[in-house]
């Protein structure tokens, strides 16, 4: 059975905008961290013939891991799939477990929000400070403000979850 904006699998009732936000972030994730394989590759093989490697690829990995790592969360959290154990709620009612997802929910909404409020505070000084990486000399703050967005989307993602639960895996 479809669901608004989601699929049987994830949270019923959410926008069909979040679900395409989402999906779309996540797929750039994806390219982003394969794009980051393939510089670890071409660096590599280049040490390997060369005893040259790319400078600053490693500040690039860094980046590259850190912007895909929350390129994915807010999909994830729509999809559900984070990790969940039940042993403890197992023995619980559907209403009961549920009211349980909802209320983790919004503890996940307001963490995100919160690490979202701290990282923009660190974007907006290291652009102000002009803060760079230490060999490629590239700017970091705006990777940053780029990782603040993407918490705070999570925040949302997760507020959406918490209004709009979706069926349990049993």
């Amino acid at each position: 059975m479809a669901v608004e904006g989601g699929d049987e699998q994830g949270a019923p009732g959410t926008p069909r905008l979040l679900w395409a936000m989402t999906e779309k972030l996540a797929l750039a994730g994806g390219i982003v961290i394969l794009a980051a394989a393939l510089l670890v590759c071409v660096s590599v093989s280049l040490r390997w013939t060369t005893s040259n490697s790319i400078p600053g690829d490693f500040e690039l990995v860094q980046i590259a891991v850190a912007l895909s790592a929350f390129a994915f969360l807010p999909y994830c959290q729509l999809r559900q799939g984070n990790i969940a154990v039940g042993t403890f709620t197992a023995f619980l009612p559907e209403a009961a477990r549920s009211a349980l997802d909802a209320l983790w929910n919004l503890i996940y909404a307001l963490t995100a929000a919160f690490i979202a409020w701290r990282l923009a505070i660190g974007a907006s000084e290291t652009i102000a400070n002009g803060t760079t990486t230490m060999v490629s000399g590239l700017p970091i703050g705006w990777a940053i403000a780029a990782v603040a967005v993407m918490a705070l989307l999570l925040a949302v993602t997760a507020l959406a979850t918490a209004v709009h639960p979706g069926r349990r895996s049993q």
